[in-house]
């Protein structure tokens, strides 16, 4: 490697900490607020509709965190290049 690359390289301020922090917390508040809206939908059915709204908010749940999980992956690939 020339010597242009290795200081273009280090002259960039890793921001993957940052990020990881700030996906953390939107990851949780999703996470709060598709748990809260899937109990109080489920709060007010009864009998089978609350069980689909159980597992809608477990599916929903698990594409929060699977989104951010992506977004995060797709970031530390972006930085790597």
């Amino acid at each position: 490697m020339s010597e242009d690359s290795q200081a273009d390289t280090t002259a960039r301020p890793s921001t993957v900490g940052t990020l990881l922090l700030s996906r953390v917390l939107l990851t949780w508040a999703e996470l709060l607020i598709v748990g809260f809206a899937g109990a109080v939908v489920g709060g007010a059915a009864s009998g089978p509709p609350q069980l689909v709204v159980y597992f809608a908010t477990i599916l929903a749940s698990v594409a929060v965190v699977m989104y951010n999980v992506d977004r995060l992956v797709a970031a530390r690939i972006r930085e790597a290049r």
